[in-house]
């Protein structure tokens, strides 16, 4: 564990690699700031002010200036910041020793003056006060996250990747609409010019309705293989223009990972797309109130 941590945690996901570590959090606790504040001698704390005054009763050490100083010398004042900084348990157990031996032995480490000291019962006088706070005083921890954002992406991927049960060479990104890059494919079912205005209209609304929206015109390609190409991309919805679209401004709306349709007009498959995209609803929710259609099912088999 790093040396200013306290306690540390991992995140790992589990891949074709096995686990991987993709986050690490270290308990950093006041690690920073204490340490500047040791080394600048300035306080590096938040001053909150109470609404009412805290009272309580604290173990203090209160050294005779008379003796204590001339005594210590140059170790006088890191003594006395060292016994102000043990805690209550321990400034207990020094005055209980120099109650009973008259005196006790004070050990500096990383000081100038580092050493055994000796304090005698006339250095100070160490006794209960009564402490009243109207300012609490208290130094921020720290939490501090890392992430590995390109395992978690790798990971991401891996975990949503798989291929049609009936063609291996068919791969899908089962991205949730949430995440997905693009939510939504518009396309024609072939190249025919009476298509195309229907198209852009399609994909502006979409795109007005605030939905990352993808145009694949190239009605070279069967519509099948479009379909397929768009599934590896992790484009979770499509809306088809077909020839009945011609007819009646109605165009039929694709699900990825299930490849059902249903039909409506562009105005109802636009709403439907936003609500689906937003998490609004759901595509299992859909399928209750609209009929399946199949009008490209044999392309997109």
């Amino acid at each position: 564990m790093a040396h200013y941590a306290c306690d540390c945690w991992d995140a790992e996901i589990y891949t074709t690699y096995g686990w991987i570590e993709c986050v690490g959090c270290a308990d950093r606790s006041a690690y920073d700031l204490r340490v500047h504040s040791a080394s600048t001698k300035k306080k590096l704390c938040v001053r909150e002010s109470l609404d009412e005054p805290l009272v309580y009763e604290k173990l203090t050490c209160e050294p005779n200036s008379k003796v204590f100083g001339p005594k210590l010398k140059r170790a006088a004042k890191p003594v006395q910041e060292h016994l102000e900084s043990l805690a209550a348990d321990e400034l207990a157990e020094i005055k209980a020793t120099l109650a009973r031996d008259g005196k006790a032995t004070v050990t500096l480490a990383g000081t100038a003056v580092d050493g055994d000291y000796e304090i005698t019962a006339d250095m100070l006088t160490i006794e209960n006060k009564t402490i009243i706070e109207n300012v609490r005083e208290y130094t921020p921890n720290v939490i501090e996250p890392s992430f590995g954002i390109g395992r978690i992406l790798y990971a991401l991927i891996e975990h949503s990747f798989s291929v049609r049960a009936d063609d291996e060479q068919r791969g899908v990104l089962s991205f949730n609409a949430l995440m997905a890059p693009f939510k939504c494919l518009v396309l024609p079912l072939s190249g025919h010019a009476s298509f195309a205005s229907f198209l852009h209209e399609a994909a502006r609304r979409l795109r007005a309705a605030g939905v990352p929206t993808r145009v694949d015109d190239a009605a070279s390609a069967p519509i099948g293989r479009r379909y397929a190409r768009n599934d590896e991309l992790g484009m979770p919805f499509a809306v088809t223009v077909d020839f009945q679209t011609v007819e009646d401004n109605t165009v039929t709306l694709r699900e990825r990972d299930t490849t059902k349709q249903i039909r409506g007009s562009l105005e109802e498959i636009v709403g439907l797309v936003t609500s689906l995209v937003s998490g609004a609803t759901t595509w299992e929710e859909v399928l209750t109130k609209y009929e399946l259609v199949d009008t490209v099912a044999k392309n997109d088999a």
